[in-house]
């Protein structure tokens, strides 16, 4: 039997890294499903933020990758509907896989052409965490009025919504109605990089990796903040894209203004193949954010042995009871400096009991979640 065909929209895609997660979704998906479907990607030609194109990489044609795939890197002049409309022509897909709630040129844009063509293939779209109240706050206005405009369209009748958890199932019937069909599973993992020898850890002492884009929906300044009345000796490194200058700004400030037990190293943006390297040299991941609807960095960093202290706003739940770390209300900042007095407190020995709840619980989640198979129903 024939392979299925599933062009996949994305704004950026590898070897882009500066969007974060969203890249990491899309690589995961397309490593995972090469082997059961042929898979098209159709991106655009440069990274987030970047003036010109990736280097060496061949642009507004298809290119064979590994397995069944292959890729349209597609240059700003000639990105436009027109140009969409002639690559769902030219490959007659069975599934748009679309991975952006807002983006003209990849969401809206192929959700036109796809009606406007008689709705042949089959859409999925997955909002990627975008429906968040959270995330809906910036820009709203605009937000808004496209999602009227779906509906009034009436776009959710005949698309396939993939949710990463319950939540964000939640967020897409809040906006589209109960009746919405929604298909509920997790962003499929990348493969794991070794994990690092152990890491000394004397009690007063911390070290805790920040690892997301400079942008209040990551909440940097909320952890810069904690660590100002902390007695304890605490190192924390900072990994991101500055996608918000005038919010790094205000951190620096606080930083600057942090006392001298506390020290902040920004190592600005990196590829994503390198953060493993860097998630072994600290003791704890951080990362309060206001919402995720996986975190791959979270998932890294509990696969790699690191104890994560993050929001309730993500997947990652009930830690603090797998001693694998703890998730919490960003309404209890105290609770939160509790449990970066509790990580400094720790001697060896505690220390190598959360990290290995960590790793099992890291493990367990990749092995037990079936996702697999329900990708596999989700483009039948």
């Amino acid at each position: 039997m024939e392979k299925k065909k599933i062009l996949l929209f994305s704004d950026w895609y590898e070897p882009g890294y500066k969007a974060g997660g969203p890249i990491r979704s899309c690589v995961n998906f397309v490593q995972h499903m090469k082997e059961d479907y042929r898979i098209y990607v159709f991106t655009s030609d440069r990274d987030l933020g970047a003036e010109g194109p990736y280097p060496d990489i061949a642009t507004d044609k298809w290119t064979e990758a590994e397995g069944s795939v292959q890729i349209f890197y597609c240059s700003p002049g000639l990105l436009s509907m027109k140009q969409i409309r002639e690559q769902i022509i030219l490959l007659d897909p069975d599934f748009l896989y679309l991975n952006s709630m807002f983006s003209r040129h990849f969401t809206i844009s192929p959700l036109l052409v796809n009606r406007w063509l008689g709705g042949h293939a089959g859409i999925v779209l997955s909002p990627r965490g975008m429906l968040r109240t959270s995330a809906i706050r910036f820009k709203s206005l605009k937000k808004k009025f496209f999602l009227n405009v779906f509906r009034w369209m009436g776009f959710q009748r005949t698309v396939r919504f993939h949710a990463a958890d319950a939540t964000e199932q939640k967020d897409i019937q809040h906006w589209f109605g109960k009746g919405t069909k929604v298909f509920v599973m997790p962003n499929l993992p990348g493969a794991l990089p070794p994990v690092p020898g152990p890491i000394e850890k004397q009690p007063g002492a911390l070290s805790m990796l920040f690892v997301g884009r400079i942008h209040p929906i990551k909440n940097l300044d909320y952890l810069l903040e904690l660590l100002r009345p902390i007695p304890s000796l605490i190192t924390l490194t900072i990994v991101g894209s500055l996608e918000d200058k005038a919010y790094w700004e205000k951190c620096r400030e606080i930083i600057g203004s942090l006392p001298a037990n506390i020290t902040v190293k920004y190592l600005g943006e990196m590829a994503s193949h390198k953060i493993a390297a860097v998630i072994g040299e600290h003791h704890i991941f951080a990362l309060p954010t206001k919402g995720e609807n996986f975190g791959h960095a979270i998932f890294e960093a509990l696969s790699l042995k690191k104890p994560v202290l993050i929001s309730d706003q993500t997947p990652w739940r009930r830690l603090q009871q797998a001693r694998a770390g703890w998730d919490l209300p960003l309404a209890e900042p105290a609770a939160f400096a509790q449990a970066i007095l509790q990580a400094a407190s720790w001697d060896q020995g505690e220390y190598d009991e959360w990290s290995g709840n960590a790793h099992d619980l890291g493990l367990g989640h990749r092995d037990n979640s079936n996702a697999m198979e329900k990708y596999r129903q989700l483009f039948s």
